[in-house]
């Protein structure tokens, strides 16, 4: 048996190598992209990648070296890629075609917002937060009813809510916006602090039945077991929920909402804070028809689809590794009528006009399907 030492340094040379001819390779990809600049071939070749698979494994018979041969020659030509996108994406119209990089919002006396309830929503406070007490709105019944609207040029913005530190994301809101033609603009947070409100007079005791929004029922879980007699019903939004207690005029009833929405409609406060985290977020998105980005703009949110196989999404992602772009958040879903393929929900930290951003998503764009970008804000 050699010495540790010697096999070490076999190793060495062996890795030296392979640099030396990875380098080489590379420079074979640098002329590949320029033959590609020349012609407008796709950089992605999926079925000439799998051919070169094939090739290079058919006559290797242990299982662990053909695995690991398929593995290393994978990477080596998602690395390729990588590096033939950084070459031409300042050549991909794509984004420039899309958005339009702007200073400011255009937001004025005649600026008009939609959002989804009745005053005293939590929607109508990240409203009033982004826009001010003065900003023309109005109110629709439900959260479609605000991508609807904003589709149909009837508004100038919409807020909708989208994930909660607690209960997570609001379902179905990212198939919304995915849905129509419409894009994310900005955010803003509004801490979510549930009061138990009913009709003055009222007392714990007497409650029979709370009223409130299901992300508002799940938010205040463990404060509703320990009322585990109390009927739990479901409504639109809590600021709904304070205004049927409001108007049924009945002791037995309670409502989960806001302090805002129980003082707007008369309610008495039982209990402040009643949900189950005192660090309690919700994130809302403000939306427009305006494809438009902010020069400040931090933070852009994609959307892809891509199969259920080994190392697909992971393939993926390393588009923001190779570029250094970090993730804020990734959200997954099964897509409907394609069975075992999924959609992915990504935002990452970046401006539309960033290279890295560009170069990352020059390469997501053309490997997935149903690539599309929410917005940057």
């Amino acid at each position: 048996m050699r010495d540790l030492t010697e096999i070490r340094q076999q190793i060495d040379q062996i890795d030296q190598k392979m640099l030396a001819l990875f380098k080489e390779r590379m420079g074979c990809s640098a002329e590949v992209a320029e033959y590609k600049r020349g012609t407008g071939k796709a950089i992605y070749d999926p079925v000439r990648e799998r051919q070169k698979i094939d090739a290079l494994t058919k006559d290797e018979d242990e299982l662990i070296i053909k695995k690991s041969v398929e593995e290393m020659f994978l990477q080596m030509m998602s690395i390729s890629r990588r590096y033939q996108y950084s070459l031409l994406s300042q050549e991909d119209a794509y984004i420039d075609q899309t958005f339009e990089e702007v200073e400011a919002l255009d937001i004025n006396e005649d600026t008009k917002v939609v959002y989804q309830g009745i005053p005293g929503a939590y929607q109508e406070q990240a409203m009033v937060q982004y826009f001010g007490e003065d900003v023309k709105n109005f109110s629709v019944p439900e959260f479609k009813d605000v991508v609807k609207t904003l589709d149909r040029g009837e508004a100038d913005y919409g807020v909708l809510p989208i994930e909660n530190t607690s209960a997570g994301t609001v379902s179905g809101i990212y198939d919304m916006i995915l849905d129509y033609d419409i894009c994310v603009v900005g955010e803003e947070s509004v801490d979510v602090k549930h009061v138990l409100a009913a009709i003055p007079g009222t007392s714990l005791d007497k409650i029979e039945k709370v009223y409130s929004h299901p992300q508002g029922l799940m938010q205040c879980k463990g404060f509703l077991d320990e009322h585990s007699d109390w009927d739990q019903v479901k409504v639109a939004n809590t600021a709904i929920s304070a205004k049927k207690v409001a108007d049924d005029n009945k002791p037995v009833k309670a409502a989960i909402c806001s302090e805002r929405a129980a003082k707007m409609y008369g309610l008495e406060l039982l209990k402040r804070e009643v949900n189950d985290e005192g660090n309690n977020t919700t994130r809302f998105v403000i939306m427009s028809k305006k494809k438009q980005y902010r020069k400040d703009a931090g933070k852009v949110s994609i959307s892809f689809s891509v199969p259920h196989e080994s190392g697909s999404l992971y393939n993926i992602l390393t588009h923001f590794m190779f570029n250094n772009v970090s993730m804020s958040n990734i959200e997954s879903r099964p897509l409907p009528g394609r069975k075992w393929e999924y959609g992915f929900y990504v935002d990452v930290i970046g401006n539309l006009d960033d290279p890295a951003i560009r170069n990352s998503l020059a390469g997501i764009k053309e490997e997935t399907k149903d690539f599309k970008i929410l917005g940057n804000f």
